[in-house]
């Protein structure tokens, strides 16, 4: 069947070669092409370039010196996997330390406890024996304040006990932190960082690897025009060529059309998403992408060649319409049309007064002018 339609399109430019002749009428020769009936589709062209669809950007939340670095571009890691270890040492000093704090903070807590247990006792027996006469209201009272302070210093090492805990937890996580692991499934696609460098944690987080968690489907990001943006939707088809790979053509479509706009030497472009099938694994995040996307189809339409739309016997400033001249019985014709879609060489047009064959005017020419051309042919 492909064999068929290649056969049939040869025949078909053979015909409209021959078809294409030159028409004298008085001094002058018409070049003319007929009208045709054709497919015709419409393409905005862009360019942009491979992007993973979901990329995950791994950093450090404490500074340090890098250690160990276990991957590499390309690596495949599961999500948990070690990517890199900062020197612990510093961190592990930190936790010993709270840690040591955290016991004499107990047992202080300890002393406190039994010291309050005593000077309730004491202050409950002097109120016994107060009651008895045996010892005087300042002597209870004495007691009594014994014991609340006591009790405000219990209080008061139990909070030292909880600060010192607070600080062993932020030194553990540190800790635990100083080993920079996978957070997802995916492939390393980028690694900014050496064994030996130090990496300094701040408001912003420094990114030390970038992890794509699927390569088999990506995204071209491409930049269309504000010109031809409307003409853009999603679900649109789109075939792409890339640079990598001048020989084969890819297909995708569109799935997003970003709203922000991006303005350039005074050119106002918008991102437009096409989605890329990577499932046989051979395109690289970073190719640059040539995208043509199909915004508009017409078949089986008469079409004609875009130079018609250039020629003119007259002023084209008079007519309100655009048109197109063609050659008749009785000489060159204008016939207002609309146009439909175009793509780099012909267009559609729509008139109820031009049929398929009609011989359209594309150029023209003195006959003298023909007469003096000398034929082309081997020199001798």
């Amino acid at each position: 069947m492909k064999k068929r339609y290649i056969i049939g399109v040869i025949i078909s430019s053979f015909i409209l070669l021959l078809l294409m002749t030159f028409v004298k009428n008085g001094s002058i020769n018409y070049t003319t092409k007929p009208v045709a009936k054709a497919t015709i589709t419409q393409q905005v062209e862009a360019s942009g370039s491979i992007k993973p669809i979901n990329t995950v950007a791994v950093g450090t939340q404490v500074s340090g010196t890098v250690q160990k670095i276990y991957v590499d571009y390309n690596s495949t890691v599961k999500k948990g996997d070690l990517l890199a270890e900062l020197d612990p040492s510093l961190f592990q000093a930190n936790v010993d330390q709270s840690q040591a704090k955290l016991n004499n903070a107990k047992a202080t807590l300890a002393r406190t406890q039994a010291m309050l247990n005593y000077k309730k006792n004491n202050y409950q027996r002097y109120k016994h024996l107060y009651e008895k006469h045996y010892v005087s209201r300042d002597d209870v009272e004495l007691a009594q304040a014994n014991y609340l302070q006591a009790r405000a210093e219990l209080e008061s090492a139990n909070a030292d006990v909880n600060a010192t805990k607070a600080a062993l937890e932020n030194n553990l996580t540190n800790l635990r932190y100083s080993k920079i692991t996978s957070p997802v499934d995916g492939t390393v696609i980028s690694r900014a960082v050496d064994e030996g460098q130090t990496v300094a944690a701040s408001f912003n987080t420094p990114t030390l690897f970038e992890i794509a968690k699927d390569l088999t489907k990506m995204q071209i990001e491409t930049s269309v025009s504000e010109a031809d943006i409307g003409k853009i939707k999603v679900g649109q088809e789109a075939s792409y060529t890339l640079d990598g790979y001048q020989d084969k053509k890819f297909y995708g479509k569109v799935t997003q059309v970003r709203l922000a706009s991006t303005t350039t030497n005074n050119v106002v472009t918008y991102t437009v998403i096409i989605s890329v099938d990577n499932s046989e694994g051979f395109i690289i995040p970073g190719m640059t992408a040539n995208v043509s996307i199909k915004v508009g189809e017409a078949k089986d339409v008469l079409c004609v060649e875009n130079r018609a739309f250039k020629f003119s016997m007259d002023d084209t400033k008079k007519y309100e319409k655009q048109g197109v001249w063609v050659l008749t019985s009785s000489g060159p014709k204008r016939f207002n049309v609309e146009i439909g879609l175009s793509d780099d060489n012909k267009s559609q047009i729509i008139s109820n007064e031009i049929k398929e064959g009609d011989k359209i005017i594309i150029s023209s020419g003195s006959n003298k002018k023909k007469q003096q051309t000398k034929p082309m042919g081997r020199p001798f």
